[in-house]
């Protein structure tokens, strides 16, 4: 089977969108659940709806790869699994080290997803001797001292990133420099890499607060309308829905702006 380091997708010379590629995944998952029931077909809408995007903006997607479906029909599953497959290159074997063994970094040692899904984790390495040898998920630990070394032997394209923020940026160095060209990193920091270089970053900490601002906003809601206007059949003649409010270039503009 091919690695990584010598076949990688072709998605930017075939002119696909990033958002386009970026939804990809999003399409396999849902495709792939169909494909485990036995589903033959799949409309656009039905489609659309399992991966939460538009059927407009996926039939667009699915131009760019040269699948239209059939009227009346839809689109073949199976088909479309092993296209999407083959244009995120997940036809092919992607190995994978993750570097920083702690809480975090053994959680994604564990993950039976990435087998599934054509990433083969070919190291664990930790800064840490007392790890050094010892299993993770079955994997024993290796010493970041043979980072590059590890990553020559087994063709390494793809690095993730699960140390504390303060080195990460050396180890993203590190990686490069080795011959990485693709980094997940889960360190929350911002790395700095050279053009040809592409870097994903998942920060756990940033989603979790902007979860915290929509609960926020629904709750400021939620006050406002225990405390809003009265009903329309018990307010007072000649009190206009603007009252309280303040003058604008328009006329009245009520005192709590609408989001």
């Amino acid at each position: 089977m091919a690695t990584g380091r010598t076949h990688r997708p072709a998605t930017r010379s075939r002119g696909i969108p990033e958002a386009t590629v970026a939804r990809l995944p999003l399409y396999l998952r849902a495709l792939t659940a169909l494909s485990e029931r036995s589903v033959p077909t799949v409309s656009s809408e039905e489609l659309a709806a399992a991966a939460g995007v538009n059927s407009a903006k996926l039939r667009k997607d699915f131009s760019y790869l040269g699948s239209y479906g059939t009227r009346g029909v839809g689109y073949d599953v199976e088909y479309l699994v092993y296209q999407i497959s083959r244009e995120l290159g997940l036809t092919q074997d992607w190995p994978v080290v993750i570097v920083g063994i702690g809480n975090l970094g053994a959680a994604l040692a564990g993950y039976g997803g990435f087998a599934s899904r054509g990433f083969r984790v070919a190291a664990l390495i930790d800064a840490d001797p007392a790890m050094t040898g010892k299993p993770v998920a079955g994997i024993p630990v290796q010493h970041s001292d043979d980072l590059e070394k590890i990553i020559n032997e087994d063709g390494v394209s793809i690095g993730v990133i699960a140390t504390p923020a303060g080195v990460a940026q050396q180890v993203c160095d590190r990686l490069v420099a080795a011959g990485v060209t693709s980094i997940l990193n889960f360190a929350p920091t911002v790395l700095s890499v050279p053009d040809g270089v592409d870097v994903r970053k998942v920060d756990l900490s940033i989603e979790l607060q902007i979860l915290a601002f929509h609960e926020q906003r629904k709750a400021g809601e939620e006050t406002g309308a225990e405390q809003g206007a009265e009903p329309a059949a018990v307010r007072p003649a000649g009190r206009g829905a603007n009252e309280g409010g303040r003058k604008g270039p328009d006329g009245d503009m009520p005192a709590v702006m609408p989001a």
